[in-house]
């Protein structure tokens, strides 16, 4: 469990482990998500790379990103596996949309089935709390594996929209970068893990995520 007190620098072992969790390589499947951007685009709510990045920051600030970083936290503070599984619950509660729970469950099980090698007994959890238990088995630094799900989960989107929209390589990277201190405010405020402080106010993103469920043509799953 996290104590109060100086935070230990991480070892060069949890980088490099937090790195091969995060990576676009591991088997989770998150190319197959684009939390609802599909639908956005279809909708032509965003048509370009600034609307994307806006629509980006508003799900880190007001939305998923936010409530993630919170949850993988709890999990990580969670003293027991009752109070784990109470946060699961949760965090399938605040899944706006169907395709929003599969969109977490499939992955927090597959991750789950993937991090067996490290001996953290997979379970059906969401992505996020299933990370937090991860990080907290294996003695994660909590605020860096934050900060690295952020990223990993912007740099996934940022992806995904240049499948749907007229945005490079260059123009992504860049996007990346800007967002990415963004990640590391998050990380910090809500490495505390109150589920107190849990919201939503990303409603464009939650009503695309709906509307992608009946959208006729689609690549992605959510």
């Amino acid at each position: 469990m996290a104590t109060d007190g100086p935070i230990p620098m991480p070892t060069d072992i949890q980088i490099l482990t937090l790195t091969q969790w995060l990576s676009p390589a591991f088997p989770i499947g998150s190319f197959a998500y684009s939390h609802g951007l599909e639908g956005a685009v279809a909708q032509q709510d965003i048509t370009e790379g600034s609307g994307l990045e806006s629509w980006l920051t508003d799900i880190l600030v007001y939305g998923a990103g936010y409530n993630d970083a919170l949850f993988l936290a709890a999990a990580y503070h969670a003293p027991d596996t009752t109070a784990l599984c109470q946060i699961d619950l949760s965090a399938r509660a605040f899944a706006s949309s169907k395709e929003r729970l599969l969109e977490t469950c499939a992955q927090g099980r597959a991750f789950g089935l993937a991090v067996s090698d490290w001996h953290v007994l997979p379970q059906a959890l969401t992505y996020p709390v299933a990370l937090g238990a991860a990080a907290q088995h294996q003695d994660m630094p909590l605020i860096l594996t934050q900060k690295m799900y952020l990223q990993a989960f912007m740099s996934n989107l940022i992806a995904a929209g240049q499948r749907l929209l007229p945005v490079g390589q260059q123009e992504g990277l860049a996007m990346l970068h800007r967002l990415t201190p963004l990640c590391e405010t998050i990380a910090t405020q809500t490495s505390h893990g109150r589920l107190d402080d849990l919201g939503a106010a990303a409603f464009g993103a939650d009503i695309a995520a709906m509307q992608h469920e009946t959208q006729y043509s689609r690549i992605f799953r959510t």
